[in-house]
């Protein structure tokens, strides 16, 4: 029965020292992405790694998700699978056994998690917002032109084909097709 542990920071300029500090691991998994989505590559790997009777020590439950809804589906697959969560910030302990009222915990927990983020990109978005009527904020500097792309696909590559050709996101694609007037 393995002491697993998960850290995360949104950002490669911070960092997971403090998380998790002083407690016995067997093995940690670290992702510096955003918890916006369950789709981490050190996230996919404790989940494969993991077994029954295993615990996960997460520091704090936002670290694990910022949505409720990938939160309470992470949990309830664990729990499903016979393995122990817990959260020590919030000194929350996650079993396969029934317990309503720390479900009830997770939930109001989460949903917390949940609006922190959107409260943090709603002051982003106002942040941007202000930057550019002062002039100071133009974004990110195109990498590709929308052109491109469409020359790209209009001679038969595929969506993907082109974003690896043109070195650009599958999304950065997909909204130069949708947008044309790039």
């Amino acid at each position: 029965m393995a002491q697993v542990g998960y850290k995360r920071v949104s950002s490669a300029d911070q960092n997971t020292a403090r998380q998790l500090d002083g407690v016995n691991l067997d093995e940690v998994f670290e992702d510096q992405v955003s918890g916006a989505t369950t789709e981490r590559p050190a996230l996919q790997e404790m989940l494969r790694f993991i077994r029954q009777g295993d615990t996960i020590h997460v520091h704090s439950i936002d670290r694990l998700a910022r949505s409720l809804k990938d939160l309470l589906e992470l949990v309830e697959g664990l729990k499903a699978r016979g393995v122990q969560l817990h959260f020590h910030k919030e000194g929350l302990i996650f079993t396969s056994e029934k317990n309503h009222t720390q479900d009830l915990m997770l939930s109001m927990m989460g949903a917390v998690a949940q609006f922190e983020r959107s409260m943090i990109r709603e002051r982003q978005a106002e942040g941007i917002a202000k930057a550019k009527a002062a002039g100071v904020y133009r974004g990110r500097k195109k990498i590709v032109d929308g052109k491109a792309i469409r020359a790209a696909i209009s001679e038969g590559y595929s969506f993907r084909q082109t974003a690896l050709m043109l070195g650009v996101s599958l999304s950065s694609v997909q909204r130069a097709m949708r947008d044309q007037s790039s």
